[in-house]
């Protein structure tokens, strides 16, 4: 018997949408666990090497999206060194992970929800942010995943 077609597909794709393996969905919780590190580690630079060359980091708190790994290591390093300087730890949690695949062959497309906790150095934690997600995950030359895009729209932006 035959699951029925779902029909949430994520935004730009045509038709029903398809689940990726279950091994890819492994081995995509295992990318999104190690990308989330780096970042709560403050390594932007190692953290951007997560996207491809010519990948789009875009949110809706933003102007602009971040164009290129290049710019994407630059600005988030900003931001890390910025947050550095306060007395508080983020971590960022993933879940409710969708993972579909791509129309393309060797891509998926991501669906989720981030996450955001602040610990200030001796309180307690507490939410800073929700944010539903999506990326456009791709396997590179090399064999490892990598964003070409992703999109984060901040729960309560106007």
């Amino acid at each position: 018997m035959t699951a029925p077609a779902r029909t949430d597909a994520p935004l730009g794709t045509a038709g029903p949408a398809r689940p990726a393996s279950w091994q890819v969905q492994a081995e995509v919780q295992d990318f999104y666990a190690r990308q989330m590190r780096l970042l709560d580690e403050g390594r932007a630079e190692e953290w951007a090497e997560t996207f491809t060359e010519d990948g789009v980091f875009a949110q809706n708190v933003k102007p602009e999206p971040w164009r290129g790994r290049a710019e994407i290591a630059a600005r988030m390093r900003v931001g890390l060194d910025r947050l550095a300087a306060r007395p508080v730890t983020r971590r960022h949690w993933l879940g409710m992970l969708i993972v579909d695949e791509g129309e393309e062959p060797g891509t998926w497309r991501c669906r989720f929800y981030a996450l955001v906790f602040e610990v200030p150095d001796g309180g307690d934690p507490r939410p800073h942010l929700s944010a539903p997600g999506e990326d456009l995950l791709v396997r590179g030359e090399d064999g490892r995943l990598r964003i070409r895009h992703r999109l984060v729209e901040h729960d309560g932006a106007v």
